[in-house]
C-alpha cells in the first residue's frame, strides 16, 4: 500500500494560510476533510513519510485521488467550512460519535395547529422542541402526568385526536381534566398553544414564575372560604415541585452550562455530556467513538463540539445530534483550537460562549461526577463488546483470515517482558479462550537478565528463553500425561472402569496462536523456541505497539488489520492485558527488593529517600556501584548522606537487589489476586 503518486501537489503551490481541505478518491467523492492553520504544513505532513501515518491514515492517503483546498481569513473561518462540509459530504474518513444507547426525548411539536407532547427517539425534526434526554421512557411518562395537572395540553396521538373529533367526545384524559380537550373544542388553537408555551417555559427552567402564581391563586381562594379550590390548587402546587425534585439541584439556579467529559484508551473513547439548566441536570447523553487515527484528545473533544452543537436555527434544534449552545461549556479536556471553537459556539448562539476546563468549586466537582460517568460507560461498552457472542466470532474468523490459519484460533496465549534497565525480568503469559479471558490459566516468569546488550537485545532473548520454559513444560507434562494412559492410570484402571483421570498439569492446554508483544524479532524468537522442540501446528505473531502492526515471523512486511476490526481490537486486548500482568508482577519484584535491603540499616534513610534510590538507579546492585557524585544528584540525597550510602554499600550489593545465581522460577498468578 503506498500513496497515489500523482496525489501529491507541486512544492511551493500550496499556501501558508489557513484554510479548509478535501481529499477525494477515483470517482470524486469525498473520503475526508479537514482544517488547518498552515495549509501547506498540515497536507506536506500526509506525503513526507507515508510510512510513519497511521493505519487509517495511510487507508484514507492511499485510497485519495484528488485533494483541493480553500483558503479562509481566519481559524474560526475555517472551522465552520470544515463543520460546513462535512455535514455536506459525510466523509468516511472523518471521525463520527454515535450515541451509546438511544435515548428519549420529551418532544412538543410546535409545528402543528394543536402541538402534542410525546416521547420520541431518534433523528430531530424541524419544528419541534425537545427537552432531554432522559435516561428512560418511563421517567418522561412520569413527569408528563405530574405536569398535566397544572398543564393539561394534547398527548394524544392523530388518530385519537381525529377520532375525537369526528365524535365530538374527548378522550379519557378530557373527562378527568388533564387535557383541555381542543378536539371538542374546549379551547381555541390560541388559548392551547398558550398553555403549550407555559409547559415549554416550565420545562426550560422557568419554575419560579408558575409556583408563585398557583401559591397566591391558593392564597386567595383560602382568604374567599373556597377551600376546594384551593386545596386542588395545593395539589398542583404539589405536583409541580414533585416533578422538580426528579431533576437534581447541582449548582445555583442562574447556572446554564453543559458539561462535558470524555475517558479514551487508546482503542475507544466514551463522551458523557450532563445538560445543565436553571442550575438544575435536565438531561445527559452518551456517545463512543473507536479510535481510527491518531488525533489526540484534544482533537477528538474539538469534533465532539463541533457535532453536538452542529448547525442551529434560531433556538430550535435541527436534525442529528444538534442542541442549544449555552452559556457555558464546560469540557474536561481543553479542545485544540480552544479560542477558535469558543468564537464558533459564540457565533451559534449570538452572545459570548465561556469554553474552559473547571479548575474548583461547585463546577469541578461536578465535572469529576461526569468524569466517573464516562469511564463507566467506557468499561461498560468494552465489558459488552466483548462478551458479544457473535462479536468474538467475527473477530476470531478476522484472526484465522488475516494470518492464514486452518482453524479459528480458539486459544489464544499472549507473552511481554517486563523490566528496569535489565534488573527485575519479568515475563507474563495471559490466556483468552473463545475471545474471553480465563484468568485461572495465567502465569508468570520470573526472567534471570544480566542487563547485557541493548534493550531490545535483551527483550528478545527473554522472550525465547519464556516461550520455550513454557512449552518445555507442555511437552513434558504431555509426556507423563500419556505414561499414566498408558498405564490405566494410578489405580491400574483404564478410561471409563471408574478409575479417576491424572490432574491436568499447570501447561497441559497448548495454544492455537501465540501473540508475543513486540515486532518482528520478538515474533521469531517465539518461533525459534518452538522450532527448536519440534513444536509446528502452534502458530506465532507479535503485535507492534507503535501503528499496531501484526508481524508474521516468516513475513518481512507486516499484516494489517483493519483499525476498526474485531480482530484488531481482540489482539489489542490480548496483548493489553499481558501488560498489565506482567507489569504488576514487576513492581511487586521491586517493592520486595525494597524490603530487607542492606539499606534498611542504613541510619537518616527513611522510606521516601530509600525508594527514590532505587526508582533512579533500579537496584541496590546498580547503587552500590555508582559514584558519590551521582548518588548526591538523587532528590532530597545530599552530599553527606550521598557518601554514607556509598560508604556502606562500598563492600558490594546485599540483600533482595543482588537476585543471586538460583534457578529460574515459574509461578502461577495468586487466584483473585491479581485478577
Amino acid at each position: 500500500m503506498a500513496a497515489t503518486p500523482h496525489l501529491r501537489p507541486a512544492p511551493g503551490s500550496i499556501p501558508t494560510e489557513p484554510g479548509v481541505y478535501r481529499f477525494r478518491d477515483a470517482s470524486g467523492q469525498v473520503i475526508y476533510v479537514g482544517k488547518a492553520k498552515n495549509l501547506r504544513s498540515r497536507l506536506s505532513s500526509y506525503f513526507r513519510d507515508f510510512a510513519g501515518l497511521h493505519p487509517r491514515t495511510q487507508q484514507m492517503v492511499s485510497t485519495a485521488d484528488d485533494v483541493d483546498w480553500t483558503i479562509v481569513g481566519t481559524e474560526v473561518e475555517a472551522l465552520q467550512l470544515e463543520y460546513s462540509w462535512i455535514k455536506q459530504y459525510n466523509p468516511r474518513f472523518n471521525v463520527k460519535y454515535r450515541d451509546d444507547k438511544s435515548y428519549p426525548y420529551l418532544a412538543v411539536t410546535l409545528n402543528e395547529e394543536f402541538p402534542r407532547v410525546q416521547v420520541m427517539r431518534g433523528a430531530k425534526r424541524k419544528g419541534v422542541r425537545y427537552f432531554g434526554p432522559y435516561s428512560h421512557a418511563w421517567a418522561i411518562r412520569e413527569t408528563v402526568d405530574l405536569l398535566l395537572r397544572v398543564f393539561p395540553v394534547r398527548t394524544c396521538s392523530a388518530g385519537v385526536f381525529r377520532g375525537a373529533r369526528n365524535s365530538g367526545r374527548p378522550c379519557l384524559l378530557g373527562y378527568i381534566g388533564k387535557c383541555v380537550a381542543p378536539c371538542v373544542g374546549r379551547a381555541s388553537p390560541e388559548e392551547h398553544r398558550d398553555l403549550v408555551e407555559d409547559f415549554c417555559a416550565f420545562l426550560a427552567g422557568d419554575t419560579g414564575r408558575f409556583l408563585k402564581e398557583l401559591e397566591g391563586r391558593m392564597r386567595e381562594a383560602a382568604g374567599e372560604q373556597e377551600y376546594e379550590r384551593a386545596a386542588r390548587l395545593r395539589d398542583d402546587i404539589e405536583a409541580l415541585r414533585a416533578a422538580l425534585e426528579k431533576q437534581a439541584v447541582v449548582l445555583p439556579d442562574s447556572t446554564d452550562c453543559d458539561v462535558i467529559a470524555m475517558a479514551d484508551d487508546p482503542l475507544e473513547a466514551a463522551v458523557q455530556i450532563f445538560h445543565v439548566r436553571g442550575g438544575r441536570i435536565r438531561g445527559r447523553r452518551g456517545y463512543v467513538v473507536d479510535r481510527v487515527s491518531d488525533a489526540d484528545t484534544g482533537e477528538l473533544m474539538q469534533t465532539f463540539l463541533r457535532q453536538i452543537y452542529g448547525a442551529l436555527d434560531g433556538d430550535e434544534e435541527t436534525e442529528g445530534t444538534g442542541t442549544s449552545v449555552p452559556r457555558e461549556v464546560l469540557v474536561s479536556h481543553e479542545p485544540s483550537d480552544r479560542e477558535a471553537v469558543a468564537v464558533w459556539l459564540s457565533e451559534h448562539r449570538g452572545s459570548t460562549v465561556d469554553l474552559r476546563v473547571p479548575r474548583r468549586g461547585d463546577k469541578k466537582s461536578l465535572m469529576e461526577t461526569v468524569d466517573r460517568n464516562a469511564r463507566e460507560a467506557l468499561a461498560r461498552h468494552k465489558t459488552h463488546r466483548a462478551g458479544d457472542l457473535s462479536t468474538r466470532s467475527r473477530a476470531l474468523n478476522e484472526i484465522q483470515e488475516a494470518l492464514d490459519l486452518p482453524e479459528a484460533p480458539l486459544r489464544i496465549e499472549c507473552f511481554d517482558i517486563s523490566n528496569l534497565q535489565g534488573e527485575h525480568v519479568v515475563a507474563s503469559m495471559v490466556v483468552f479462550e473463545d475471545g474471553l479471558a480465563r484468568k485461572s490459566e495465567y502465569r508468570r516468569f520470573s526472567v534471570r537478565g544480566s542487563g547485557e546488550g541493548g534493550s531490545e537485545q535483551h527483550d528478545v532473548a527473554a522472550m525465547y528463553e519464556v516461550v520455550s520454559r513454557r512449552f518445555r513444560r507442555y511437552l513434558e507434562e504431555s509426556s507423563r500425561s500419556g505414561e499414566v494412559a498408558r498405564m490405566g492410570g494410578p489405580d491400574d484402571q483404564g478410561a471409563g472402569t471408574g478409575g479417576e483421570e491424572p490432574t491436568p498439569g499447570k501447561f497441559a492446554y497448548p495454544p492455537n496462536l501465540v501473540v508475543v508483544d513486540g515486532a518482528l524479532p520478538q515474533a521469531r524468537a517465539a518461533r525459534r523456541a518452538l522450532d527448536e522442540l519440534g513444536i509446528e501446528d502452534v502458530a506465532v505473531c507479535g503485535l507492534a505497539k507503535r501503528l499496531e502492526e501484526v508481524w508474521l515471523p516468516d513475513d518481512e512486511d507486516p499484516v494489517i488489520l483493519p483499525r476498526n476490526g474485531e480482530g484488531l481490537y481482540l489482539l489489542q486486548r490480548v496483548r493489553d492485558e499481558a501488560h498489565r500482568f506482567a507489569i504488576r508482577y514487576h513492581r511487586q519484584k521491586r517493592a520486595k527488593a525494597l524490603t530487607g535491603s542492606s539499606l534498611d540499616e542504613l541510619t537518616g534513610l527513611g522510606p521516601a529517600r530509600r525508594s527514590a534510590l532505587i526508582k533512579e538507579f533500579g537496584s541496590v546492585k546498580r547503587l552500590a556501584s555508582a559514584s558519590v557524585e551521582e548518588i548526591a544528584a538523587v532528590p532530597g540525597i545530599g552530599p553527606k548522606l550521598a557518601e554514607a550510602v556509598h560508604e556502606h554499600l562500598s563492600g558490594g550489593p546485599t540483600g533482595a537487589g543482588d537476585e543471586g545465581s538460583g534457578a529460574t522460577r515459574d509461578r502461577k498468578t495468586d487466584g483473585g489476586g491479581d485478577t
